[in-house]
């Protein structure tokens, strides 16, 4: 059992942890107009609304050894032995996924956070790093070359401007990441608002208690992704024992310390070929500033 030491290796593991089959029965589900989707792409804040949301609908539950076992994710739940059909511990049933719109079951709630794809890149290398690939065997403009940049989806960037294009739909919530990083309480209000939560001031505050730093990391075990890393060593002969933790830092702007500034520009590249024109913003920045959502 060997984690990856190149980017065909990490491709190749990645590839054993879900099947086209789970994927299809995902896709399949049939939902309701109740459900609430939780949506964004990879490391741009998924397991913190996952948090967030079910402490809303059930008061703070913490009774669970996986997040995505009370949140279920669409993409890969089948593969996992998780029947998407069923009831859930409270209502709305919630959802995670990293679908973009066009391909999200509906109908239903959907609720996605944006993030700089700069600190969503850097978040992604820190993630892999020690449970898929051994540390230091893939260096950072490597990861962000091969697995970013050169990706021929341009999955970051169609992702957004999937979600962008219908951000002015009733039943869609945009949120920019750093700005719940900046006013939570502000947020969690939206959220609990958009999916029909009655807030009391205790239950806010249980809610911001429970999806504050300092509380995930306290019950990191809750949020270490064991029902995808028992799968890893099942499936893609990764090593036992992986820090797949997915609560770390967050930290906005990180990526401006470690990337160089050959990737930066490259990446800024992108966002104007991909999405200057859709949101009508030169950068990420820019449109976070403008308060557009």
């Amino acid at each position: 059992m060997t984690r990856a030491v190149d980017i065909a290796g990490l491709r190749k593991r990645m590839a054993k942890l879900s099947t086209k089959e789970g994927l299809k029965k995902g896709l399949s589900m049939e939902s309701k107009e109740t459900d609430v989707f939780i949506s964004p792409f990879s490391k741009c804040g998924t397991t913190w609304l996952q948090q967030i949301l079910h402490t809303l609908r059930t008061h703070g539950d913490m009774d669970f050894d996986d997040i995505s076992r009370v949140v279920p994710w669409v993409e890969v739940s089948h593969d996992l032995g998780i029947d998407l059909s069923l009831a859930q511990k409270a209502t709305p049933r919630l959802f995670k996924s990293h679908l973009p719109y066009e391909r999200i079951p509906k109908p239903g709630k959907y609720v996605v956070s944006l993030r700089d794809p700069g600190d969503a890149l850097v978040s992604a290398f820190h993630f892999m790093q020690g449970w898929l690939f051994e540390a230091g065997s893939i260096s950072l403009e490597e990861f962000a070359r091969q697995t970013f940049i050169e990706d021929p989806a341009y999955r970051y960037f169609r992702h957004f401007r999937s979600w962008w294009s219908v951000r002015d739909k009733a039943n869609v919530l945009l949120i920019f990441f750093e700005d719940m990083k900046e006013d939570l309480e502000t947020h969690v209000r939206r959220i609990a608002s958009f999916i029909d939560i009655s807030l009391s001031s205790e239950l806010l505050q249980t809610t911001l208690e429970h999806s504050s730093l300092d509380f995930m990391k306290n019950h990191l075990d809750k949020f270490d992704d064991c029902l995808m890393r028992d799968r890893s060593e099942k499936e893609a002969g990764i090593p036992p024992g992986s820090d797949s933790a997915k609560v770390r830092d967050g930290k906005v702007g990180s990526h401006q310390n470690e990337l160089s500034q050959e990737i930066k520009e490259e990446i800024d590249q992108l966002w104007l070929r991909e999405l200057s024109e859709i949101t009508g913003h030169l950068s990420y920045s820019a449109l976070r500033t403008s308060k557009s959502v």
